[in-house]
């Protein structure tokens, strides 16, 4: 055997991990969603088409690099709870998890499991995570009003009806701000 053959032998040797890994397919992903809407309610497929379709923008194709097992729900505590130890079962690499009424289950049913939250209006008061800078724990995710806005929006409502001497946000605010009197501006 020449030099050359013994060079080019030992390189295709050595490379041939490399081009074996490099053919595999890529790995599939898989991706829970629980929603407490049911699969014919508008807002729900809204939510999921909405992600969906952000999934797909950052390179993520359903069935070729990624499966969503969705469970879709009544809002009924029972039946949420039964869609997340379902869920939870199928051993998902994350879980997305709709409003407060998913995440809660979620939490009780896996520990291990990374859960990320969308809409759920204060995750630190219901004790989902510890804060928002922090969440600790297998949960993490988006809340739609930051409550050190609170104060701005007093401001802004105060140059606004500049005769308004008392306010009161309580629609969707932990439970140590509900229990609070109302603001005197």
């Amino acid at each position: 055997m020449r030099r050359r053959e013994f060079i080019t032998l030992v390189g295709i040797a050595a490379a041939w991990p490399l081009v074996a890994r490099a053919q595999q397919r890529e790995q599939m992903r898989s991706v829970g969603v629980l929603t407490p809407f049911a699969p014919h309610d508008s807002e729900g497929q809204n939510r999921v088409t909405a992600f969906v379709q952000t999934l797909q923008q950052l390179g993520w194709s359903v069935g070729q690099n990624i499966r969503l097992h969705y469970r879709w729900g009544d809002g009924t505590s029972a039946t949420m709870q039964k869609y997340a130890a379902e869920i939870v079962a199928l051993a998902p690499d994350v879980i997305l998890a709709d409003s407060s009424a998913a995440v809660a289950p979620l939490l009780q049913a896996t520990q291990t499991i990374p859960i990320v939250f969308a809409i759920v209006a204060d995750p630190v008061g219901a004790g989902y995570v510890e804060s928002l800078a922090r969440p600790g724990g297998n949960a993490t995710g988006f809340t739609p009003l930051e409550y050190a806005l609170a104060g701005k929006l007093l401001e802004l409502l105060k140059e606004i009806a500049p005769h308004l001497r008392r306010a009161r946000m309580a629609a969707s605010l932990s439970r140590e701000v509900r229990r609070r009197r109302p603001v005197v501006i």
